[in-house]
């Protein structure tokens, strides 16, 4: 049963045919039925919850979405509300992973090909802002690329799309990896074709040299890349203003929005404050988008690598080839090292957040989550730091945390993220964040935070309904209507930070 058969009467769902939980799909109390079919609960059954279908043996697998979500730890009845009380994840190190390669399910494809408006850059790229931004080399210069930002955006408004400062607390006293993986984004963001200029704000004495930065940046026209260190400078505030003042000339003279197959757009797919409901609507939503896009000839990134845990097997068997399949599994057991090196387990998440809405184990959060990457072939997997290089679905090795996930995809070249949450978040990055919330009273809560209300699946709304809406959104944000963390100004970037601080 899908979503969209739920009924009035009925209040409950079964995600697969193999499962042994159903989810509530309205608070239930205890002694009631959630419809024909269902046993009667045993406790109340908060909202997004599971309840057993039928009795689970202690020891058992418990299974929802149609694979194991963990184990019970005792014997559970029918009826009765299954989560942490109950049920622990089966997860635990690294695993010699052996999965069938499968050929990938085409999504369904538009009757026509769609377009949007876009800036055609010198490389082919195409970005969907056409923006400045002056991306700081290291934290102390992070006020003065601030005020760089907001003095010049205030000379050049109507010559661009705006003008926005990249900072963050690194640059300095950074060895080996760790410095290069703070160049390494930092010059994928410069490299993002949002950007229709950068400015590099240096310092002088910092470890992440702005010289080395250029040389990490390649795929830029050097009619729209400054670059300075404040050291030399007599007023660097003026050095700054007149720097982005050229780069803005050069842009209103060259740059105009043009008609751009879908081809052309790089999407993010991120889940943050994600509930029950997560996997059960925007997730699965994502996932059409990302078959329409894909069937198209575009591109998607999915991250989040620790919420892939227990749904790796989906990702594997839909690999391009036999060498994306073992970098999958590689990426996976790296990442779980990464966990045991640092002495925690591998099943550490969910979140608080995630277990209030519904969410038992790590298994079901990323049976949940993967959604999002829809049925298409998983062409490439990059790590920390790389840009997208395949069309298709590319694999982006970066933790789950919001902000250093939505950075690493703008980093990977993503125009735009798409965000689903449950719980609700602000959060924004430095290119347009669509936030889809999971359930219809989040939207109407924060319509400030969020850009598309996915509840309406969970009423009976076909989830190729719902894409057909977010689809026209994602084309009209692309073509420059702002989303609302462009409003509301919530651009944040964070990096991943993991060696020696000296």
């Amino acid at each position: 049963m899908t979503v969209a058969e739920k009924t009035a009467v009925r209040t409950a769902l079964t995600l697969h045919p193999d499962d042994n939980v159903g989810v509530a799909l309205e608070d239930l109390r205890a002694g009631t039925s959630p419809g024909p079919g269902y046993p009667h609960v045993i406790n109340d059954i908060p909202r997004g919850h599971k309840f057993a279908l039928r009795p689970v043996p202690a020891g058992a697998a418990v299974v929802k979405y149609g694979a194991p979500i963990g184990a019970s730890l005792s014997a559970i009845r029918p009826g009765e509300h299954v989560h942490s009380h109950n049920l622990l994840s089966a997860l635990s190190g690294e695993v010699d992973y052996s999965v069938p390669l499968e050929a990938p399910l085409r999504g369904k494809r538009p009757i026509e090909d769609s377009h949007f408006m876009g800036y055609r850059r010198f490389n082919g790229r195409v970005g969907i802002r056409n923006e400045i931004w002056i991306v700081a080399t290291v934290g102390c210069v992070n006020k003065i690329a601030e005020r760089i930002a907001r003095m010049a955006g205030n000379q050049v408004r109507g010559r661009v799309d705006g003008v926005h400062a990249v900072t963050h607390p690194f640059g300095c006293s950074q060895l080996g990896d760790d410095l290069a993986h703070t160049r390494a984004i930092l010059a994928g963001l410069a490299q993002n074709p949002n950007a229709g200029g950068v400015l590099l704000v240096g310092l002088g004495c910092e470890s992440n040299q702005y010289r080395d930065l250029l040389e990490a940046m390649p795929d830029t026209d050097p009619l729209r890349v400054r670059a300075f260190a404040c050291q030399d400078m007599g007023d660097e505030l003026d050095a700054g203003i007149t720097a982005v003042s050229d780069i803005a000339s050069h842009m209103a003279d060259m740059d105009r929005r043009e008609a751009c197959p879908v081809s052309d757009l790089v999407i993010g797919l991120k889940c943050g404050g994600s509930d029950a409901f997560s996997g059960l609507t925007a997730n699965p939503l994502l996932g059409r988008i990302t078959d329409r896009l894909t069937a198209l000839g575009g591109s998607a990134i999915l991250t989040e690598v620790p919420e892939m845990f227990g749904a790796e097997h989906l990702l594997m068997q839909r690999a391009a080839n036999p060498g994306v399949q073992s970098r999958i599994g590689q990426m996976m057991n790296r990442f779980k090292r990464y966990f045991l090196d640092h002495g925690e387990v591998v099943h550490a998440n969910p979140s608080p957040g995630n277990i209030e809405g519904g969410i038992t184990t790590l298994e079901e959060k990323s049976l949940g989550a993967v959604q999002k990457a829809g049925t298409a072939s998983v062409t490439d997997v990059l790590a920390y730091g790389g840009r997208v290089r395949t069309t298709g679905v590319t694999l982006l090795e970066a933790p789950g945390n919001d902000a250093v996930s939505t950075t690493a995809m703008a980093a990977a070249g993503a125009n735009l993220v798409l965000f689903t949450t449950g719980r609700g978040t602000p959060l924004g990055t430095a290119v347009p964040t669509l936030k889809l919330s999971t359930q219809s009273d989040l939207a109407e809560r924060k319509p400030h935070w969020i850009d598309f209300d996915a509840g309406p699946v969970a009423s009976g709304e076909s989830l190729d309904a719902a894409a057909d809406r977010l689809w026209q959104l994602i084309l009209d944000t692309a073509s420059g209507r702002r989303a609302r963390n462009e409003l509301y100004d919530e651009r944040e970037i964070a990096l991943w930070k993991g060696g020696v601080t000296l």
